[in-house]
């Protein structure tokens, strides 16, 4: 955010573009700032075996709300770039997150824990015919 107006130069030297970019770094840097969460969430609520509602919630966000909101963003309210962009971080990323926080928050890991521990003793007991005898 610092460089936020220098970044641009290392493309071009172009007033107007640098301006575009200038205005959208702020955009850039919450985009960022949500992009290093929900993929944590994300994974957690995937690796503890939610990956349907991982799914279904990820289809909703960016297709039922993100999309939607970056067309009339970017088209409706003549918002170009910034509002298509701002509408999916919006509307997808951001909504996502929540409920992923949400989700995350409210969860018993306690009781995650466990199915994980009976999960683990069921694929890894030993079978009786994998065992050798001892020769002594």
């Amino acid at each position: 955010m610092i460089l936020r107006d220098k970044v641009a130069l290392i493309f071009t030297s172009s007033a107007d573009v640098l301006r575009e970019v200038d205005k959208l770094s702020y955009l850039l840097a919450f985009t960022i700032l949500l992009n290093n969460v929900q993929p944590v969430l994300s994974g957690v609520a995937i690796g503890s075996g939610w990956q349907a509602t991982v799914a279904y919630i990820n289809l909703a966000c960016y297709y039922c709300a993100g999309l939607p909101l970056g067309f009339l963003m970017g088209w409706v309210l003549k918002l170009d770039v910034m509002g298509i962009w701002g509408g999916m971080i919006l509307g997808g990323t951001a909504v996502q997150t929540v409920i992923l926080a949400i989700i995350t928050a409210r969860c018993d890991w306690e009781n995650e824990a466990e199915i994980a521990k009976q999960r683990v003793q069921k694929w890894s007991s030993p079978k009786s015919d994998d065992h050798t005898e001892d020769k002594n």
